[in-house]
């Protein structure tokens, strides 16, 4: 009987003592296993998050966001100062204002409905008479909707007939959105009144929301001009030549407009996002070194004390003259033996809690922030900002999926019968170490 086969009936001599091992050795496997899937789909998403970052910064008045809050307006004028920064390749501006049936004959596409009445109300009973106006914003980028998202709900500009007017135009013209368009009659050539002064509808567009198709958006000059906000901006979006400059022309615009704006760009928006998802990736990474490690203990245990226990065998085995290179490579064809039947049972058990571990890691990093997010003094708050993009992460991370692929079961595989040769090799010195006449004698 060779040395590999020899290794191998060995590893089933005490049946009750391999039961147990491969037990307790499929479970820090199996962890093991679990945490690097985690660790694997957290990283992924992070990957994903910082992949969808832009180029661009958000501008706003300090303490405004969308018809919410207060402050006083930026001006054109102090905008200029940061259209004419380096790297800044295009801003475009946005003055936002609502329309009601005093300042128009347009009839909103929204019915006001429970949260309308009571946001009317200030109350919870919901029960004030309240028609929802419509939105107006003028603009110098009319098919851009994510640089007003906060009062016209973002979306995706789609034009369904005419044609869009000049970013830089003074006309009466508007575009009008389906929702409102179809509740008013409106078409392509139709008119409108707003704020005394007839509008000529050149365009019906789709946003894909029903908030955002019910809004009018003109000519930031004709808005300013009709409202009597002449050189006001309520919203402005920088773009750079670079995300590599996002940071430093950020700074650059908080240096120009100081405590004026309130200033954030998808760079900062994502790394707020990710936080949660970065504490996860350093919990599993330092479980799964954690798993790894008491793996390799206890490979190494129980080779030694298996050692320990086979002196005399050993003993004469060498007699007979076999060498500490072939004893030793029977013990680590038993430690692999052992391992691999530790194994199987550890990829049962990793992927079937790779995911509800996942899941426990999210919730709990979630349920920090959301505690956080109700402490006013606390940073997390500011996550209920994001807009765009990035409005939806939390709820996404929620879904992380572990994925278990063939190649990580085959290199957690490997890794595992890596660990056991190696912690079995230690054995080889205490094998050296035996001396037949000693052993034969003191049996």
């Amino acid at each position: 009987m060779n040395w590999c086969s020899r290794g191998i009936r060995n590893a089933f001599r005490n049946l009750t003592r391999t039961f147990s091992l491969i037990i307790i050795l499929g479970l820090s496997i199996g962890l093991s296993l679990a945490m690097f899937i985690s660790h694997q789909a957290v990283t992924q998403k992070i990957n994903n998050v910082k992949g969808s970052v832009d180029n661009t910064i958000s501008i706003f008045p300090a303490g405004l966001r969308g018809f919410a809050g207060g402050g006083t307006p930026l001006t054109q004028s102090q905008l200029k100062s940061v259209s004419a920064l380096p790297h800044v390749v295009q801003l475009n501006e946005t003055l936002s204002d609502r329309l009601t049936s005093s300042d128009t004959n347009l009839q909103s596409a929204v019915s006001a409905g429970f949260l309308g009445r009571r946001f009317a109300g200030n109350g919870f009973g919901g029960n004030v008479k309240f028609t929802p106006p419509v939105t107006v914003n003028g603009t110098t980028s009319p098919t851009d909707l994510a640089v007003s998202a906060a009062t016209t709900g973002g979306g995706s500009f789609s034009l369904l007939s005419g044609t869009v007017f000049s970013g830089t135009s003074n006309s009466n013209v508007a575009l009008v959105g389906t929702g409102l368009a179809s509740k008013n009659n409106l078409k392509v050539g139709s008119t409108f009144t707003a704020y005394g002064s007839n509008i000529s509808v050149v365009g019906i567009f789709s946003s894909g929301t029903r908030f955002g198709d019910n809004q009018v958006v003109m000519p930031l000059l004709t808005l300013q001009r009709l409202s009597g906000e002449t050189g006001d901006v309520t919203a402005a979006t920088a773009y750079v030549d670079s995300v590599t400059n996002l940071a430093s022309v950020t700074n650059k615009i908080k240096a120009v407009l100081g405590s004026a704006a309130d200033i954030t760009n998808s760079q900062q928006q994502a790394q707020n996002a990710i936080s949660s998802l970065q504490s996860i990736q350093t919990i599993s990474l330092y479980s799964l070194i954690g798993a790894v490690v008491a793996g390799a203990i206890i490979i190494l245990m129980t080779m030694v004390m298996i050692v320990r226990e086979r002196r005399r065998e050993i003993g004469v085995i060498k007699a007979i003259g076999s060498s500490n290179l072939r004893i030793s490579g029977q013990f680590m064809a038993e430690a692999v033996t052992l391992t691999i039947a530790a194994s199987v049972i550890g990829i049962l058990i990793g992927a079937v809690a790779a995911n509800p571990i996942t899941n426990m890691l999210v919730s709990n990093s979630n349920s920090s922030n959301s505690s956080a997010a109700a402490n006013p003094g606390g940073g997390v708050f500011r996550q209920r900002r994001f807009s765009g993009a990035f409005g939806g992460l939390h709820h996404s991370f929620a879904n992380i999926h572990a994925v278990v692929g063939y190649g990580i079961i085959g290199y957690g595989l490997l890794a595992a019968i890596i660990i056991a040769l190696i912690g079995s090799s230690v054995s080889s010195y205490f094998i050296a170490k035996i001396r037949p006449a000693e052993v034969m004698r003191v049996e």
